[in-house]
C-alpha cells in the first residue's frame, strides 16, 4: 500500500505539481495571465486583418508599420513607464498602464472606425502612389490607413506591455524560484486554453455576417470584438486588485519583509542607467538577444506567410475568421505539448534544452516553409493532382509553421525567459525587463521589418524575397542558440546565490 501511495504521489506530482493550499495564489493568476493573453489574441488577429485587408493595403504594410509606427511607440511607452516606476506604486502603474489601453479600444471601435473615411486622407496617398515607387505602396497604406495602424499599434503594445511586462514582472515579484519551477508550466496553459476560447469567439463574431443583413458586417463583428477586449480588460484589473488584497497579505505566498531583505541595496536606476546597466550586463544582453532574435524570426515568417493568406481571405470577416481557426488550433496544440511534452521539460531535463527548443523548431519549420515557397512553382502539376492550388497550400504550410513556432514560445520560450529574470535584483527587474521585453521585442521586429523594407523595396514584392529571407532566418536561429548556451551559464550561477539567499534568511 505504501509502494502504490509512493506511485500515485509521483504521477500526481507529474501532471500537478501543486499544494491545496497553493491554489489561493495559483488560481487567481491563472485568471490573470488567461484575461491577458484573451485579449492579446483578439487584438492580433483583430489588427492583422485590419491592416492586410484594408483599401489599398496589404501584408506589405506590415514591415513600415513595425518600424515608424511600433518602434517609436515602444521607445515613448519606456520613457513614460520608467518615469512613472519611480513615482507610482506598483499597484497603482498597473492600473495606470492597463487603463490607456481600455479606454483605447473602445474609442476605436465607437468613435474612429465609424468615421475612417472622413479620416483617412485618401486624395492625399493616391498623390503619393502616382509619384513613388511600388515598393513605397506598404508605406502609403499606413499613412491611408492611419486609424487602423493606430489600432495596430496599440494591440502590439498590449502584448509587450500587459503580458511581457505587468504579468511576468508581476510573476517574478511575488513568485519564489521553487514556486516557479512548477507554476509557470501551469500559468502557460491557462493562456493556452484562453487561445482556444478566443480563438472560438473571433470564429463566431466573424462568422456574424452569415446571419446579418447589414451594409457593414465587418463594423457589427469588430464592435463585438472590441466590447469583449474592453470587458475582459476591466476583469483584469479586477483580478490584480484581488490578489494584491487576499493573496499578497497571506504570508504564504509573500512576505514583503523577505522581498526587501533579499533584494539588493542599490539605488534607484534612472532610465538612463537601466539602458547602460542592459549595455552592460552580459546576463541581460543574452536575454535581450533571445527576445530580439525571436521577435525577427517570427516577423520574416510570419509577413511571408500573410501576404498569401490575403490573396486567399481578401474580405475581412473571412481573413478575420481564419485568424480565430489559427489561433484555436494554437491554442489546443500548446496545451498538448505542455501536458505531454513539455510539463517537466525543465525540471528533467534543464533549463538549457528546454530554451534551446524554440529556436530549433523555428529553424526547421522555417526551413521547410521557405523552400516550398521557393520551389511550388515547380510543383504544380503534383499540386493539381491532390485537388488543390500552390496558394492554398502555401497557406496552410504557414499556418502550420506558425502553430508549432507559437507553440514553442508559449509553451517554453516564455517560461524559460522569465525565469531567468528571478534571480536578477529588484530594480533589474523592473527597468531592466522593460527595457528588454518591451523595447528589446520591438526592436527583434523592427529588425525583422528592416530587413523586409529594404528587400521590398528593392526587389518590389514579398514573393521575390523569399529565398534572402530563409538566409536571414539562419544566421538569426544561429545567433539566438549561441545566446542560450551562453546564458545557460550565467543562469545556473545567479540561481544558485538567489536560492542560498532564501535559505539564509529562512534560517
Amino acid at each position: 500500500m505504501k509502494e502504490e501511495a509512493n506511485a500515485f504521489g509521483k504521477v500526481r506530482a507529474f501532471f500537478w505539481p501543486v499544494y491545496s493550499y497553493e491554489l489561493k495564489k495559483l488560481i487567481p493568476m491563472f485568471l490573470l495571465f488567461f484575461f491577458i493573453l484573451f485579449n492579446y489574441t483578439v487584438l492580433r488577429d483583430t489588427k492583422d486583418t485590419l491592416i492586410v485587408t484594408a483599401p489599398n493595403s496589404g501584408a506589405e504594410a506590415i514591415p513600415f508599420l513595425k518600424v515608424y509606427g511600433v518602434l517609436p511607440a515602444a521607445l515613448i511607452f519606456m520613457f513614460i513607464y520608467a518615469k512613472m516606476s519611480n513615482i507610482l506604486s506598483k499597484s497603482s502603474l498597473f492600473y495606470a498602464t492597463v487603463t490607456p489601453f481600455i479606454l483605447f479600444f473602445a474609442i476605436f471601435s465607437l468613435l474612429l472606425y465609424p468615421n475612417r473615411e472622413a479620416l483617412h486622407p485618401n486624395g492625399f496617398c493616391d498623390y503619393l502612389q502616382g509619384i513613388l515607387p511600388a515598393g513605397f505602396m506598404g508605406l502609403i497604406a499606413i499613412i491611408r490607413n492611419w486609424t487602423f495602424s493606430l489600432f495596430y499599434i496599440m494591440s502590439e503594445l498590449w502584448g509587450s506591455v500587459c503580458l511581457s511586462l505587468l504579468f511576468w514582472g508581476f510573476a517574478n515579484d511575488i513568485t519564489k524560484v521553487g514556486e516557479s519551477k512548477r507554476f509557470y508550466n501551469l500559468f502557460g496553459l491557462g493562456a493556452n486554453l484562453s487561445l482556444f476560447f478566443a480563438g472560438t469567439f473571433i470564429i463566431w463574431a466573424s462568422n456574424l455576417r452569415n446571419t446579418l443583413n447589414v451594409k457593414d458586417p465587418w463594423q457589427v463583428s469588430l464592435n463585438i470584438l472590441m466590447l469583449v477586449v474592453v470587458l475582459s480588460g476591466l476583469i483584469i484589473l479586477a483580478i490584480y486588485f484581488w490578489i494584491n488584497k487576499y493573496v499578497l497579505t497571506d504570508k504564504r505566498f509573500y512576505d514583503a519583509t523577505e522581498q526587501k531583505k533579499i533584494k539588493s541595496d542599490k539605488p534607484k536606476l534612472s532610465l538612463k542607467e537601466s539602458l547602460k546597466n542592459l549595455l552592460t550586463s552580459s546576463y541581460l544582453g543574452c536575454i535581450a538577444i533571445l527576445v530580439i532574435a525571436y521577435g525577427m524570426s517570427i516577423n520574416l515568417i510570419e509577413v511571408t506567410w500573410k501576404s498569401e493568406l490575403k490573396l486567399q481571405f481578401p474580405n475581412p470577416n473571412d481573413y478575420s475568421a481564419f485568424m480565430g481557426e489559427f489561433s484555436r488550433i494554437t491554442g489546443l496544440v500548446t496545451m498538448i505539448m505542455m501536458f505531454f511534452v513539455t510539463g517537466n521539460v525543465v525540471r528533467k531535463l534543464g533549463w538549457r534544452v528546454a530554451a534551446l527548443i524554440t529556436p530549433v523548431i523555428l529553424l526547421v519549420t522555417g526551413a521547410l516553409f521557405f523552400t516550398f515557397m521557393i520551389f511550388n512553382s515547380h510543383l504544380k502539376g503534383a499540386i493539381a493532382l491532390i485537388g488543390t492550388t500552390p496558394l492554398w497550400l502555401a497557406v496552410i504550410f504557414g499556418m502550420a509553421q506558425n502553430i508549432m513556432s507559437k507553440s514553442a514560445k508559449y509553451s517554453l520560450f516564455d517560461p524559460t525567459k522569465e525565469m531567468a529574470y528571478i534571480p536578477l535584483s529588484q530594480e533589474l527587474k523592473v527597468k531592466g525587463k522593460a527595457t528588454v521585453d518591451v523595447v528589446g521585442a520591438r526592436f527583434g521586429k523592427s529588425g525583422g521589418a528592416f530587413i523586409q523594407q529594404f528587400l521590398i523595396i528593392t526587389l518590389g514584392s514579398i514573393s521575390a524575397m523569399a529565398p534572402y529571407i530563409g538566409i536571414f532566418l539562419g544566421i538569426i536561429i544561429t545567433l539566438w542558440i549561441i545566446a542560450v548556451i551562453a546564458l545557460d551559464k550565467k543562469f545556473k550561477i545567479e540561481i544558485a546565490k538567489k536560492e542560498a539567499e532564501e535559505k539564509a534568511f529562512t534560517v
